[in-house]
């Protein structure tokens, strides 16, 4: 189907869209509903739940009644009182039943609940509602699932509540009184933890009826495979030529399989692929790169909800300041409010029982975000905004040279500066100056697994070349020759023959300069300040 394009904006459909394969989840999440379990499937922001649920109600149709509907087809309005709670719900899920022509109920039943709801007028409470869903369970000849999409679109509101505590009285009483078999809730935020104002005058506090949840623990993220399989669809229809694991390796490297990331990538390679006439232009380890570049200076709704996000929960952002500057472990504790906000959002998750952001993109563009709040006031960019010309040769990075620049300004501007400003500062001060030499031709990440209160590495693209930069605090020379190894068994996962070492030492003897230094067959320049 030559026709299908990478779809970053509302439900993928196979016959319009390149996507994954879901048969294997679509699977294993009705292994859940045929045990009857109810469900809250909360991921992050465009991460593949609308995709994934109604594609599960096209899978399940011939076995269940599904009712699939969205809170974000009710207004704000709807959720005001119990009645008008009442009136729109209702109306709508008849709505979908006649819209989908939802097979497998009682259509007599239906008809009576439709005309229950007209009669009422706005004045049928929720326990009435509930009556005629009992009796259209009773009667369905097929089980009936419910599936609610976009439901903490309503989390902050006590008819919802209320609305909840009916769905798992009835889950707890099944046995004896007809129910839904199987109920799906989804959205960003976990209901099962919903902060709830019960009265004008308290505090938020943690109240939900919905204890009741079996653990979804379906994975909706891209796998290396996962990708894989899309781009082979793709590209038995383009015929590009693309070498397909290693671009499904490079996707995965910077997305950690983020849907919408990975969407976001391909389609600017795709659209490249059909500027250039189908020659594989837009399908190479360089095209990878320079959309990664161009999507970190997007402003799309997941980067302008992750920045108001973080702004409103102060303690999120600190938390990832110190992470990302500081170097701090953050251990992986759920209770935490800022761990389980930012596990909710799809900013972080667990690594070897410590925080870590969830994937580089995320990881860059918040090194920009927080940087950006400094950078009209900061002397250390505007002498990096001045020097970069000089860094320039035949096209590419010199790297040595911004080393060396960069030691001439930090001994300068901040040599009597005491030893906790540096050690809180220096990375992220050459990040501060490296920014404007790179900006609008190359991009960086901080690699993740390296990174603490003494070392950070810094991969730098710049028109397909990499440079690894390992940013240090000296702790002897014994220490320092560690990390001298290190580097270079690092260049050699990345196939590189030359890195450089940024060290940041507080000894009154210091030599400060540039100085090369040679492991094996690898180079290692390493500035000290």
């Amino acid at each position: 189907m030559k026709g299908r394009k990478f779809n970053t904006s509302g439900r993928c459909y196979p016959e319009k869209h390149y996507m994954v394969n879901l048969d294997s989840r679509l699977r294993e999440i009705k292994e859940l509903v045929d045990n009857g379990d109810y469900l809250v499937v909360n991921r992050a922001r465009q991460y593949g739940k609308t995709t994934t649920l109604m594609a599960l109600a096209q899978y399940l149709k011939d076995e269940y009644a599904v009712v699939f509907m969205s809170f974000q087809e009710m207004s704000e309005g709807d959720f005001r009182d119990e009645y008008r709670f009442v009136s729109a719900f209702a109306t709508r899920f008849l709505e979908v039943i006649h819209e989908r022509k939802v097979e497998g109920l009682a259509m007599d039943e239906v008809t009576a609940f439709g005309k229950a709801v007209a009669e009422t007028d706005r004045n049928m409470t929720l326990s009435g509602m509930f009556r005629h869903m009992k009796r259209l369970c009773a009667t369905a000849y097929r089980k009936p699932v419910l599936v609610i999409d976009e439901v903490d679109s309503a989390s902050n509101n006590r008819v919802f509540m209320d609305f909840l505590a009916l769905l798992r009285a009835g889950y707890m009483s099944r046995e004896d009184t007809p129910t839904f078999h199987s109920v799906i809730l989804a959205g960003v935020y976990d209901i099962k933890n919903l902060k709830l104002k019960i009265r004008p005058e308290e505090e938020h506090r943690y109240n939900s009826p919905w204890n009741i949840a079996a653990k979804f623990k379906v994975e909706l993220g891209f796998s290396v495979p996962d990708i894989m399989g899309m781009l082979s669809d793709y590209e038995n229809d383009r015929h590009t030529g693309m070498d397909i694991p290693l671009i499904a390796d490079l996707l995965y490297d910077y997305t950690s399989g983020y849907p919408y990331l990975v969407s976001c990538l391909c389609q600017m390679m795709d659209e490249w692929e059909r500027e250039s006439g189908g020659k594989g232009a837009g399908w190479t380890k360089e095209s990878v790169s320079d959309a990664v570049k161009l999507l970190l200076k997007d402003k799309n709704p997941l980067f302008d909800d992750m920045v108001k996000k973080l702004y409103d929960d102060r303690e999120l952002y600190h938390m990832l300041y110190s992470m990302l500057f500081l170097g701090k472990s953050i251990p992986y504790n759920p209770d935490s409010h800022a761990v389980n906000m930012g596990t909710m959002l799809g900013f972080i998750k667990e690594c070897g029982g410590a925080v870590c952001v969830a994937n580089r993109i995320f990881e860059t563009r918040l090194y920009n975000l927080f940087l950006s709040e400094e950078l009209l006031e900061s002397v250390t960019y505007q002498a990096g905004a001045a020097d970069k010309n000089q860094f320039v040769e035949d096209g590419f990075l010199n790297m040595e040279s911004v080393l060396g620049k960069f030691t001439e300004h930090f001994t300068e501007v901040y040599g009597d500066s005491d030893v906790t400003f540096l050690e809180e500062n220096g990375r992220r001060l050459f990040l501060l100056y490296l920014k404007p030499i790179i900006n609008g031709v190359g991009n960086y990440y901080v690699e993740a697994q390296t990174r603490d209160m003494r070392r950070t590495d810094v991969v730098v693209d710049y028109r397909g070349r990499q440079y690894v930069v390992e940013m240090k605090i000296w702790h002897g020379k014994e220490y320092n020759q560690r990390g001298e190894k290190q580097l270079a068994d690092y260049l050699e996962y990345y196939r590189l023959k030359k890195g450089f070492l940024l060290s940041f030492n507080f000894n009154q003897k210091k030599q400060i300069g540039v100085k090369e230094i040679h492991i094996g067959d690898k180079t290692i320049v390493e500035a000290t300040v």
